[in-house]
Order: structure tokens, then C-alpha cells, then sequence
């Protein structure tokens, strides 16, 4: 299965599109700028070499082509990028993994549009793709750091049956990661909120804390 990632030259876009490729996906990373998107590639090669080797560089627009896709731009321009792109991303199962947030004094306040989550904004903005929201909670720089294994879990909501199995799977695949079925995209709303609760922590106790579940296994990768 070939990735597309829009907005592969920002922390968590390049490094999903690293972490995707390293573990065997073709990966095509987009921006809206070609030219960028070719400077991050050349650099993520630089730093990993062959573990990288299926990245290849495109604009936006290239990246969605693929079969799958992440927006994996900015929280705010995550909706108007997936808008910009809705026609090719129709019927595709489409990851959103932005979080609204905004910084006041010593703590992080999440922002939610009137749709109730910026994953919800997304599916009503391009109704005729599949929207998952996952892997709000795992740091970009965890992502992008291929010599470490990344010690978070992944929750994945869909209004779509299959687009979950699908993202549960793709998480499955990335050593240590583990997903968890997170239910419909109404669900979408706590999990995005609490990236704030999260990121205020780490602030206020000057940690590198992540989301790690008790009580309960990961759903098992579907058997092809």
C-alpha cells in the first residue's frame, strides 16, 4: 500500500512519512511546496539512509494519488488542506492526527470547532472520504527518531468500520505502537482535547510523558 503524507516537511508529517517508510510502506511525502518537500526528503536520507529508501518527494497534490492518506500538516490548515484536495481524496481512508491547541501562560487549551473536533471538521468538509482521527497523542519527534522505538498507544475512531481496522492495522505495524478501537468520530473529541491536558503536563513537570492504556491489550492486525 503506497502513503501519501500532505505536509511531510513539518515535525510530524516527516516524521510519520520516516517512520511509515522504515518499516516498509512507500511513502509519498507532499508539501505544497515540491521543491521543500525534496530538501526533507534529501535530509531524512541523509540521516537514515537505506531505512528511508521508499520516501519519495511530491507536492501535495502527488501525495494524494496514494491509497491511503495522513494530513499530517498543522492544526490549522488541516481542514482547508484536505478541502483543497477532496476530490482525489474521495472514498480513500484519510488520517487526521492534528490537535487544536493554543498556549496560555504554563498550560495548553485545546480549540474545537463547532463540529466538535477538527477530525469531525474534516469528515464533514470532504464527506466523501473516510476519516480516521489517530496518533494525536504520539510526539512528532518520537515519530521521526527511527533509532528508538516509540513508547505511546494509539487510539483510532472512525465512522467508518473498515477505514478503523485499516489505521488499527497500519499501527500495528510500527514496532511498540500499539492501537486501540476508539469507536465512532464523536470520540474524536476527547482524544484531540486531551493532547492539551498531555502537553500541559509535560510542561508544568518537564517531562516527555505519552499515552499508554492499563487493563487492556491492542486489537490484534487483521490476518490478510
Amino acid at each position: 500500500m503506497k502513503i501519501g503524507v500532505l505536509g511531510a516537511t513539518g515535525p510530524a508529517g516527516g516524521g510519520l512519512a520516516a517512520r511509515l517508510a522504515s518499516v516498509g510502506y512507500d511513502v509519498i511525502a507532499g508539501s505544497r511546496d515540491a521543491e521543500r518537500a525534496e530538501a526533507a526528503v534529501r535530509k531524512m536520507r541523509e540521516r537514515w539512509g537505506d531505512r528511508v529508501s521508499t520516501v519519495e518527494p511530491g507536492s501535495n497534490d502527488d501525495a494524494a494519488t496514494a491509497e491511503l492518506i495522513v494530513v499530517g500538516t498543522q492544526w490549522e490548515a488541516a481542514v482547508p488542506t484536505a478541502i483543497q484536495h477532496a476530490d482525489a481524496l474521495s472514498g480513500k481512508v484519510v488520517v487526521a492526527m492534528a490537535n487544536g491547541l493554543t498556549k496560555q501562560d504554563r498550560e495548553f487549551r485545546p480549540v474545537l470547532p463547532d463540529e466538535g473536533s477538527l477530525t469531525m471538521a474534516m469528515q464533514a468538509a470532504v464527506p466523501e472520504a473516510r476519516v480516521a482521527a489517530a496518533l494525536q497523542h504520539v510526539p512528532a519527534a518520537a515519530l521521526g527518531d527511527l533509532d528508538h522505538a516509540i513508547d505511546s498507544d494509539v487510539i483510532v475512531c472512525a465512522d467508518d468500520d473498515a477505514a478503523r481496522k485499516t489505521v488499527l492495522d497500519l499501527v500495528a505495524k510500527i514496532p511498540d505502537l500499539r492501537g486501540f478501537d476508539g469507536g465512532s468520530l464523536a470520540n474524536a473529541i476527547g482524544i484531540e482535547a486531551f493532547a492539551a491536558v498531555l502537553l500541559t503536563i509535560n510542561l508544568r513537570h518537564k517531562g516527555k510523558a505519552s499515552l499508554r492504556l492499563v487493563g487492556v491489550e491492542p486489537r490484534p492486525p487483521t490476518t490478510p
